[in-house]
């Protein structure tokens, strides 16, 4: 047994903005558990050196944001299916053998964050998804690993979209952002993940008429925890959840691979990030 304390951390540039640290430090003391997780600003160019340097320093593990997650697939041993799929990886492992392992947690975390505040049936209908960037592919490939049959798509920019038609196949169709409104009829499964609706971006103007108040809403946005978005789902009867779930569900897979405890993730974990 290895008496060296881990280390695990957010590797991002810039980073400091990340609560990540807070989450996994909560996590680490209601365990007991001898660790750290810390905020790592690594630049695009030292990447490659940092993760090889890390594991000697007594790291376990990190979590990769933005601009990283694509970049670390082509410096990982061995990635993930669900990596390779999403084209990005969030949660890396430092292997004992010396082998770095890739992961993508993103679309377990959307995923449970559903089945955790919602009567939710991925199989109930269709889904309509609003953006096409790197969220997006995490968020099909797991709903279409759930089940769902059928995913409407719409984004600003009509090529994103149909790239992920092109990846994805059939049980994809695209709509034109002008008709993006449409795709909600019927649907039983439906998700913001573009920045719109953000504190500082500009607001979802999408119209919602169509919506099935049958539909669970939910938008990747958590800051303001409940978008207008979600407001006007909650008006048309549908049962809504926030984002911030996905950001604790996500991260409840790589605490456990480093620390060896699953974390659970309940209303004073939520507390922890809501409280500034």
């Amino acid at each position: 047994m290895s008496n060296k304390i881990p280390l695990a951390g957010v590797i991002g540039s810039p980073i400091a903005h990340s609560r990540s640290p807070d989450l996994h430090g909560f996590w680490l003391k209601r365990y007991g558990i001898k660790g750290h997780y810390v905020h790592l600003d690594v630049a695009q160019s030292d990447l490659a050196e940092v993760l090889r340097m890390m594991p000697k320093m007594g790291f376990v593990g990190a979590n990769v944001t933005i601009p990283h997650k694509e970049s670390v697939l082509a410096l990982a041993d061995i990635v993930t299916d669900r990596a390779a799929l999403i084209g990005a990886a969030n949660t890396l492992i430092f292997r004992a053998d010396g082998k770095l392992h890739a992961d993508n947690t993103d679309g377990y975390g959307f995923v449970e964050n559903l089945r955790s505040n919602a009567d939710w049936d991925p199989k109930a209908g269709p889904a309509a998804i609003f953006g096409a960037g790197g969220a997006a592919r995490a968020v099909i490939a797991s709903l279409l690993d759930v089940g769902v049959t059928e995913i409407r798509l719409s984004n600003r920019t009509r090529l994103r979209s149909d790239g992920l038609k092109a990846e994805f196949g059939s049980k994809v169709t695209v709509y034109e952002w002008v008709q993006a409104g449409n795709m909600l009829e019927g649907a039983m499964t439906v998700v913001n993940t573009t920045s719109l609706g953000m504190v500082g971006k500009p607001e979802f103007k999408v119209p919602l008429d169509a919506l099935s108040p049958k539909a669970v809403v939910t938008d990747l946005v958590y800051t303001p925890l409940r978008t207008a978005f979600l407001e006007n789902a909650a008006k048309n009867g549908c049962q809504t959840v926030d984002g911030l779930g996905m950001l604790l569900h996500q991260a409840a897979p790589g605490f456990e691979r480093w620390f060896g405890v699953r974390p659970d993730v309940d209303d004073e974990t939520r507390q922890v990030l809501l409280t500034e």
